[in-house]
Protein backbone atom coordinates (compact mmCIF):
# COMPACT_ATOMS: atom_id res chain seq x y z
CA UNK A 1 0.00 0.00 0.00
CA UNK A 2 1.38 3.40 -0.91
CA UNK A 3 1.03 6.64 1.07
CA UNK A 4 -1.94 7.85 -0.99
CA UNK A 5 -3.84 4.63 -0.31
CA UNK A 6 -3.13 4.94 3.41
CA UNK A 7 -4.40 8.52 3.46
CA UNK A 8 -7.48 7.48 1.52
CA UNK A 9 -8.20 4.68 4.01
CA UNK A 10 -7.71 7.00 6.99
CA UNK A 11 -9.94 9.58 5.33
CA UNK A 12 -12.71 7.05 4.76
CA UNK A 13 -12.38 5.82 8.35
CA UNK A 14 -12.71 9.40 9.61
CA UNK A 15 -15.73 9.96 7.35
CA UNK A 16 -17.41 6.81 8.72
CA UNK A 17 -16.63 7.94 12.26
CA UNK A 18 -18.35 11.27 11.55
CA UNK A 19 -21.41 9.49 10.13
CA UNK A 20 -21.68 7.28 13.22
CA UNK A 21 -21.24 10.34 15.42
CA UNK A 22 -24.05 12.11 13.57
CA UNK A 23 -26.42 9.24 14.37
CA UNK A 24 -25.31 9.34 18.00
CA UNK A 25 -25.94 13.10 18.21
CA UNK A 26 -29.41 12.67 16.67
CA UNK A 27 -30.15 9.84 19.13
CA UNK A 28 -29.12 12.01 22.06
CA UNK A 29 -30.10 15.56 21.02
CA UNK A 30 -32.35 15.22 17.99
CA UNK A 31 -31.72 16.70 14.56
CA UNK A 32 -31.64 20.19 16.08
CA UNK A 33 -28.48 19.18 17.96
CA UNK A 34 -26.54 18.35 14.79
CA UNK A 35 -23.83 20.90 14.08
CA UNK A 36 -20.40 20.37 12.58
CA UNK A 37 -18.93 21.09 16.00
CA UNK A 38 -21.22 18.68 17.93
CA UNK A 39 -20.58 15.86 15.45
CA UNK A 40 -16.82 16.44 15.44
CA UNK A 41 -16.79 16.50 19.24
CA UNK A 42 -18.74 13.22 19.37
CA UNK A 43 -16.32 11.68 16.85
CA UNK A 44 -13.29 13.03 18.75
CA UNK A 45 -11.92 14.73 15.64
CA UNK A 46 -11.18 18.39 14.89
CA UNK A 47 -14.25 20.45 13.91
CA UNK A 48 -12.58 21.26 10.61
CA UNK A 49 -12.79 17.55 9.70
CA UNK A 50 -16.58 17.60 9.82
CA UNK A 51 -16.67 20.58 7.48
CA UNK A 52 -14.03 19.06 5.20
CA UNK A 53 -15.96 15.81 4.69
CA UNK A 54 -19.48 17.26 4.92
CA UNK A 55 -19.84 20.83 3.68
CA UNK A 56 -23.40 21.26 4.96
CA UNK A 57 -25.56 19.91 7.76
CA UNK A 58 -27.77 18.36 5.08
CA UNK A 59 -24.71 16.45 3.83
CA UNK A 60 -24.21 15.04 7.35
CA UNK A 61 -27.89 14.14 7.70
CA UNK A 62 -28.05 12.51 4.26
CA UNK A 63 -24.96 10.42 5.08
CA UNK A 64 -26.39 9.37 8.45
CA UNK A 65 -29.79 8.43 7.04
CA UNK A 66 -28.11 6.59 4.16
CA UNK A 67 -26.02 4.58 6.62
CA UNK A 68 -29.13 3.66 8.61
CA UNK A 69 -31.04 2.69 5.45
CA UNK A 70 -28.13 0.57 4.24
CA UNK A 71 -28.03 -1.20 7.59
CA UNK A 72 -31.75 -2.04 7.37
CA UNK A 73 -31.33 -3.15 3.76
CA UNK A 74 -28.48 -5.46 4.77
CA UNK A 75 -30.57 -6.93 7.60
CA UNK A 76 -33.53 -7.56 5.32
CA UNK A 77 -31.35 -8.97 2.53
CA UNK A 78 -29.66 -11.30 5.03
CA UNK A 79 -33.08 -12.52 6.14
CA UNK A 80 -34.11 -13.17 2.55
CA UNK A 81 -30.83 -14.96 1.81
CA UNK A 82 -31.23 -17.14 4.90
CA UNK A 83 -34.53 -18.47 3.57
CA UNK A 84 -36.52 -17.00 6.43
CA UNK A 85 -39.84 -15.39 5.69
CA UNK A 86 -39.47 -11.66 5.01
CA UNK A 87 -42.60 -10.72 6.95
CA UNK A 88 -41.30 -12.55 10.03
CA UNK A 89 -38.00 -10.69 9.70
CA UNK A 90 -39.69 -7.36 9.10
CA UNK A 91 -41.86 -7.90 12.18
CA UNK A 92 -38.76 -8.62 14.27
CA UNK A 93 -37.01 -5.50 12.96
CA UNK A 94 -40.02 -3.31 13.80
CA UNK A 95 -40.41 -4.88 17.25
CA UNK A 96 -36.70 -4.32 17.93
CA UNK A 97 -37.29 -0.62 17.26
CA UNK A 98 -39.76 -0.44 20.13
CA UNK A 99 -37.46 -2.20 22.58
CA UNK A 100 -33.66 -2.26 22.73
CA UNK A 101 -33.30 -0.36 19.45
CA UNK A 102 -35.73 2.40 20.40
CA UNK A 103 -33.26 5.32 20.63
CA UNK A 104 -31.76 4.49 17.26
CA UNK A 105 -35.21 4.05 15.69
CA UNK A 106 -36.34 7.36 17.16
CA UNK A 107 -33.30 9.08 15.63
CA UNK A 108 -33.99 7.48 12.27
CA UNK A 109 -37.67 8.46 12.42
CA UNK A 110 -36.70 12.04 13.15
CA UNK A 111 -34.28 12.02 10.22
CA UNK A 112 -36.99 10.57 7.99
CA UNK A 113 -39.46 13.26 9.02
CA UNK A 114 -36.87 15.91 8.21
CA UNK A 115 -37.21 14.80 4.59
CA UNK A 116 -40.51 16.69 4.43
CA UNK A 117 -38.53 19.94 4.73
CA UNK A 118 -35.17 18.82 3.34
CA UNK A 119 -35.49 17.46 -0.19
CA UNK A 120 -31.97 16.00 -0.11
CA UNK A 121 -33.18 13.44 2.44
CA UNK A 122 -36.26 12.29 0.49
CA UNK A 123 -34.75 9.56 -1.70
CA UNK A 124 -33.11 7.92 1.31
CA UNK A 125 -36.23 8.30 3.44
CA UNK A 126 -38.20 6.47 0.74
CA UNK A 127 -35.70 3.61 0.74
CA UNK A 128 -37.21 1.93 3.83
CA UNK A 129 -40.63 1.95 2.21
CA UNK A 130 -39.12 0.35 -0.87
CA UNK A 131 -37.65 -2.45 1.24
CA UNK A 132 -40.99 -3.09 2.91
CA UNK A 133 -42.69 -3.12 -0.51
CA UNK A 134 -40.17 -5.71 -1.72
CA UNK A 135 -40.90 -7.92 1.28
CA UNK A 136 -44.66 -7.57 0.78
CA UNK A 137 -44.25 -8.17 -2.95
CA UNK A 138 -42.98 -11.66 -2.22
CA UNK A 139 -46.38 -12.42 -0.69
CA UNK A 140 -48.73 -10.49 -2.97
CA UNK A 141 -48.81 -9.14 -6.49
CA UNK A 142 -51.61 -6.69 -5.70
CA UNK A 143 -50.28 -3.10 -5.69
CA UNK A 144 -52.95 -1.97 -3.20
CA UNK A 145 -52.07 -4.76 -0.78
CA UNK A 146 -48.36 -3.99 -1.07
CA UNK A 147 -49.02 -0.29 -0.49
CA UNK A 148 -51.22 -1.16 2.50
CA UNK A 149 -48.41 -3.22 4.06
CA UNK A 150 -45.97 -0.34 3.54
CA UNK A 151 -48.34 2.17 5.14
CA UNK A 152 -49.13 -0.22 8.00
CA UNK A 153 -45.44 -0.91 8.69
CA UNK A 154 -44.78 2.83 8.77
CA UNK A 155 -47.72 3.37 11.14
CA UNK A 156 -46.68 0.47 13.35
CA UNK A 157 -43.20 1.97 13.61
CA UNK A 158 -44.71 5.30 14.69
CA UNK A 159 -47.01 3.55 17.18
CA UNK A 160 -44.09 1.59 18.59
CA UNK A 161 -42.18 4.81 19.26
CA UNK A 162 -45.17 6.51 20.87
CA UNK A 163 -46.18 3.68 23.20
CA UNK A 164 -44.72 3.11 26.63
CA UNK A 165 -44.63 -0.66 26.18
CA UNK A 166 -42.68 -2.40 23.41
CA UNK A 167 -44.67 -4.02 20.63
CA UNK A 168 -44.03 -7.72 20.07
CA UNK A 169 -42.85 -9.23 16.83
CA UNK A 170 -45.90 -11.50 16.99
CA UNK A 171 -48.27 -8.54 17.12
CA UNK A 172 -46.54 -6.84 14.18
CA UNK A 173 -46.55 -10.10 12.26
CA UNK A 174 -50.29 -10.61 12.84
CA UNK A 175 -51.10 -7.08 11.65
CA UNK A 176 -49.02 -7.37 8.48
CA UNK A 177 -50.27 -10.87 7.66
CA UNK A 178 -53.87 -9.74 8.19
CA UNK A 179 -53.39 -7.18 5.44
CA UNK A 180 -51.72 -9.73 3.18
CA UNK A 181 -54.54 -12.25 3.78
CA UNK A 182 -57.25 -9.67 3.09
CA UNK A 183 -55.48 -8.64 -0.09
CA UNK A 184 -55.30 -12.11 -1.59
CA UNK A 185 -57.20 -12.67 -4.79
CA UNK A 186 -60.49 -14.51 -4.29
CA UNK A 187 -61.05 -15.63 -7.89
Amino acid sequence: MNAADGRRLRGEARRQKLIAATLTVVERDGVAGVTHRSVAQEACVPASSAIYYFATIDDLLVAALTAAAEEYAAQLEALIASGRDEIDGLAEMIAEASGPGRQRALAERELTLQAARRPALRPIARHWRGLVAQAAGRHSDCPLTIQSVVVAADGICAKALLEDQPISAGEVNRLLRHILQRGRKTT
